[in-house]
């Protein structure tokens, strides 16, 4: 005997299958979402009259793989950009973004602060944020409505729930219910999500065919950082956002890291380790938040030049994330990785280390070469991986559902 199906929830299903293949194809006819989606015309020609109706999408000619035929264009669909509007904000050491973004996911309008984050006090940093945020809100476009989602990406660990940052080693606060604040101030649903997590969501939406069931997306910056996604999902711990990839020890008892433990990834690999080993200070030294991009570019250029302490230094921080890479390949087998962050400009000082660490783990007795790619500026990612997340949830949870059926609805289908 089949199981009953609510006449709303199929409804919302096909919505949501609806506006989600628009979304990954971006102009689709309805014989490509079809195609897509398993739907038959006569579904999708009622949804998509329905989804113009109520603003969501819109009809184009001539474009997509429409174009593209012989004979005359099919009506393609696309996303309204002015249906709905999400806010996306960053937060990262020493700096606050945030954006506006429409509904077809391009940028409105934008506000970026430079911060102390290790000195700020607690209310100062959730103060900054909300201003910026209020600040986005009024000065956008009339024509763009108020927001339906914030997302939130901090460089730290957050918790399962997604709405409060735990802990982060950008700031000495710990346990801020970010989420809740946002709410509470603009009476919008908002999300906390690790920074790292949302670029891997980025890649996945940017390159599907390459980003799909398993890759790593690891953060070479200040500090280091990793979004994993397994078997076409974001992984993350029961209790918080997990793959904490900078904070695995690779050497006990060895360099200090600023989470506060000895022989961090990070204190290895991070800009103020190579820096550290690079100017021949004590590994046992705190560390320092003020290395500029200048000193790190001199580093990278002693360390081209030939032997010397820069050029261990990289070499350190390649073996030491090779071996974390090697580590986890030992439990999941390789999988494409992607390297982000201005780090990244310097990989070519990395790989040798890196792939050596690698093959003398257990991870490393693959046949196939391990395909590395390099992305040296990660705010773009992470604000594109909180938009989709953002974008998501009004797809699924605002437009998905649909006005309010008509009294009588929500019968039971077989």
């Amino acid at each position: 005997m089949s199981a009953g199906i609510r006449h709303d929830d199929l409804r919302r299903r096909n919505r949501a299958m609806v506006i989600s293949a628009v979304r990954r194809a971006g102009q689709p006819s309805r014989t490509e979402i079809a195609s897509a989606t398993g739907l038959s015309h006569s579904t999708i020609s009622a949804i998509s009259a329905d989804l113009i109706g109520e603003g969501i999408l819109t009809e184009t000619k001539g474009a997509g793989q429409a174009a593209a035929r012989r004979g005359r264009p099919q009506v393609a669909l696309e996303l309204n950009p002015a249906a709905a509007t999400v806010i996306v904000a960053v937060l990262t050491l020493n700096e606050l973004s945030a954006a506006a973004i429409d509904y077809s996911g391009a940028l409105v309008s934008e506000d970026r602060r430079q911060l102390t984050t290790a000195t700020i006090t607690r209310d100062e940093l959730t103060s900054e944020l909300t201003a910026m945020i209020r600040r986005l809100m009024s000065g956008r476009p009339s024509a763009q409505p108020r927001p339906l989602r914030v997302v939130l990406a901090i460089q730290g660990i957050t918790d399962a729930a997604a709405r409060v940052m735990l802990w982060s080693p950008i700031t000495p606060h710990r346990d801020v219910p970010f989420a809740d604040i946002l709410e509470r101030e603009f009476s919008i649903p908002a999300t906390i999500q690790n920074d790292c997590n949302m670029m891997a969501i980025a890649l996945r939406w940017r390159d599907p065919s390459r980003y799909l069931e398993n890759f790593l997306a690891i953060l070479l910056s200040h500090g280091i950082g990793m979004g994993l996604v397994l078997k076409g999902q974001l992984f993350s711990g029961t209790q918080s956002s997990g793959c904490e990839f900078g904070h695995m020890i690779h050497q006990p008892n060895g360099a200090l890291c600023r989470c506060g433990r000895h022989g961090c990834v990070e204190a290895y690999a991070g800009d103020y380790a190579i820096w550290r080993n690079a100017v021949g200070m004590n590994e046992a030294s705190l560390p320092e938040d003020g290395v500029s991009a200048a000193d790190m570019q001199a580093v990278a250029v002693r360390a081209r030049a030939g032997e010397g302490p820069e050029r261990e230094a990289y070499r350190k921080a390649g073996t030491a994330i090779g071996y974390g890479i090697g580590s986890l390949f030992a439990l999941i087998d390789p999988a494409p990785v992607a390297f982000v962050g201005a780090g990244a400009a310097t990989f070519d000082l990395l790989e040798p280390s890196i792939r050596k660490a690698i093959a003398e783990t257990a991870g490393g007795q693959h046949p196939d070469p391990i395909p590395f790619d390099i992305i040296p500026d990660e705010l773009p990612l992470m604000r594109e991986g909180c938009a989709m997340q953002a974008l998501a949830f009004v797809d699924l949870e605002v437009f998905a559902a649909g006005p309010a059926p008509a009294e009588g609805g929500g019968k039971a289908v077989a």
